[in-house]
C-alpha cells in the first residue's frame, strides 16, 4: 500500500476547494486498508496510554465536514481502541438556552480534554463561521450587545470572529493542548449518493432529515465559507487538514496517520520514572505480596 505525506494533506498555504480531489488513491484493496486501519489504531490506543501517564499533554481532534461527510464513523472507527476512560466525544447540536446566554466559545471551552486525555469534536466552535455565516440571522440569536440586525453581521464581525478562533486555539496550545482539525472534504456527488442510500434504506432512514435537502441547495455558499475558515486559521500550532472523504476507509485511514504520526514526533512524551526509592525495593514488594 502507498505511503502517505502528511504534509501533503496539511494547510500550510491558501487552497482552493475546488482544485483539491476529494479522492486519494492509496494502491490498495479496501481490506487492505481496513487492515493498516486497526494496525495504526492500535498504536494510537497504546500511546494513549503513555499520553495518559505522561500528563503533560490533552489533545483536541476537531472534524468538520458536509453533512454525510462520514464524520460519525471517522470517530468510531479511528478511535476504536481507546480506553473510553481517556477520550470523550462532544457532537454540538443547536445551541440550549443555557449555551445562548454564555459566549460561543463557552461551550467549547468547558468540553475542552483534560490533561492526559483525548477529546473530539463532532462538529466544532467553526460552526460559529459556518453554518451562522451561511444564516447569519441565526447571530441574532446570541443576543450580542452590537448585534440588533443582519446588517450588523458584516465583514468586520467575522474579521472579529476569526481573530477570536485563533486566540483561542493559540491559548490553548500554548498551554499544553495539541490540535488537529480534519475538514472532511466531500463531492457532491458522493453527497447525493449517500443521502439516496438514507432514503432507499429502511435502517438508514433515521438519519434523513428533509433540511438536508435545503442546505444542500446551498453547497456553494457552505464550500466559499469553508475555504475562508480553513485558510484564516490554519496555524503551526493548530493546522488544518484536508482529507479527501468520497471513501471512508481511506478517509479513516488517513486521520488515523496523521494523529499517530505527528504526535510520535513528541519526544518528551514519555511514560514517568518510578521513583528511586520505590524502584530500589520493587523486588522487596513482590516478596511481600508473594509470601501473603
Amino acid at each position: 500500500m502507498k505511503n502517505i505525506n502528511i504534509d501533503d494533506f496539511k494547510v500550510i498555504a491558501p487552497i482552493n476547494l475546488d482544485k483539491i480531489s476529494t479522492t486519494f488513491d492509496l494502491d490498495a484493496k479496501k481490506k487492505e486498508i481496513e487492515n493498516e486501519l486497526e494496525d495504526v489504531r492500535e498504536q494510537l490506543g497504546d500511546f494513549q496510554n503513555t499520553i495518559y501517564a505522561h500528563g503533560k499533554y490533552a489533545v483536541l481532534i476537531c472534524i468538520q465536514g458536509m453533512d454525510t461527510a462520514g464524520k460519525d464513523s471517522m470517530i468510531r472507527e479511528v478511535f476504536k481502541d481507546f480506553n473510553t476512560r481517556g477520550i470523550v466525544v462532544h457532537s454540538f447540536k443547536v445551541p440550549t438556552e443555557l449555551e445562548r446566554d454564555h459566549d460561543y466559545l463557552w461551550r467549547h471551552y468547558i468540553a475542552l480534554p483534560a490533561r492526559g486525555k483525548f477529546g473530539v469534536f463532532n462538529r466544532t466552535h467553526y460552526e460559529n463561521v459556518l453554518v451562522t455565516r451561511v444564516h447569519p440571522g441565526y447571530i441574532l440569536g446570541e443576543n450580542l450587545p452590537d448585534v440588533t440586525t443582519v446588517k450588523d453581521v458584516n465583514d468586520a464581525f467575522w474579521d472579529k470572529r476569526f481573530n477570536q478562533i485563533n486566540d483561542f486555539e493559540r491559548h490553548i496550545a500554548e498551554n499544553g493542548t495539541i490540535i488537529f482539525k480534519f475538514f472532511l472534504h466531500l463531492s457532491k456527488e458522493e453527497q447525493k449518493n449517500r443521502l439516496l442510500r438514507r432514503l432507499h434504506r429502511a435502517d438508514k432512514n433515521w438519519k434523513f432529515s428533509p433540511g438536508d435537502l435545503e442546505e444542500r441547495k446551498l453547497w456553494d455558499r457552505y464550500q466559499d465559507c469553508y475555504e475562508d475558515a480553513i485558510n484564516r486559521t490554519s496555524k503551526t500550532h493548530a493546522p488544518w487538514y484536508t482529507i479527501p472523504a468520497d471513501d471512508k476507509p481511506t478517509a479513516r485511514y488517513i486521520v488515523a496517520r496523521i494523529i499517530y504520526d505527528t504526535l510520535i514526533q513528541y519526544k518528551d512524551i514519555v511514560e514517568p520514572e518510578l521513583d528511586e526509592d520505590v524502584k530500589a525495593n520493587l523486588d522487596m514488594y513482590i516478596k511481600q505480596l508473594e509470601s501473603e
